[in-house]
């Protein structure tokens, strides 16, 4: 259309952690989000835990040597790196105009992301999908589930191709025309 100019500049944070399916996450948003089109920025959010221990005591009043949390530190940043050069190797693969930019946020994940997400501003937010059964998510709570319910762009959350929870092709789920 003549004069009407199309923002063709998304952005995108896809939240990264260890696991194979927030990696699947990455690389079906790479193939299915973002068109050769499009300036995109791809916004890779990793969070880490919450440090365990805050000073040299915990709670119970043992004392932990400078060099167990030197050590505990340098897990942490290892992990980050790791973590870090896993999707870059995912996104070096395909061949898209993207801006990749890294975010490391530390707490709880479901808060940090939210956080982030809302300071951030995206245009969508992708989570992979640990596909925990219904007690196991009932239990240790869903981090995509939350942010899905707080966050006030869209989120896809995508299923690890082996996800258990989805159900077979041959289903005995009745259809509506069979009531």
């Amino acid at each position: 259309m003549e004069g009407v100019s199309v923002d063709d500049k998304h952005k995108i944070v896809v939240a990264v952690d260890e696991s194979e399916e927030s990696m699947h996450a990455l690389s079906w948003c790479l193939s299915n989000l973002i068109s050769h089109n499009s300036t995109t920025t791809l916004v890779l959010l990793y969070v880490k835990p919450r440090p365990i221990i805050y000073s040299s005591f915990d709670i119970a009043d043992h004392i932990f040597s400078a060099d167990v949390i030197v050590a505990m530190e340098k897990y942490g940043t290892d992990l980050v790196n790791s973590v870090m050069k896993r999707a870059e190797a995912v996104f070096r693969n395909f061949n898209r105009n993207v801006n990749v930019e890294k975010v490391i946020g530390s707490g709880e994940a479901q808060d940090v992301i939210c956080d982030t997400v809302e300071k951030l501003r995206p245009d969508t937010l992708v989570m992979g999908s640990h596909g925990y059964g219904f007690l196991k998510r009932a239990i240790l709570g869903s981090v995509s589930e939350h942010c899905a319910k707080r966050v006030k762009c869209p989120v896809v959350i995508v299923k690890h191709p082996h996800d258990k929870t989805t159900l077979p092709s041959n289903s005995s789920l009745k259809h509506d025309d069979e009531f």
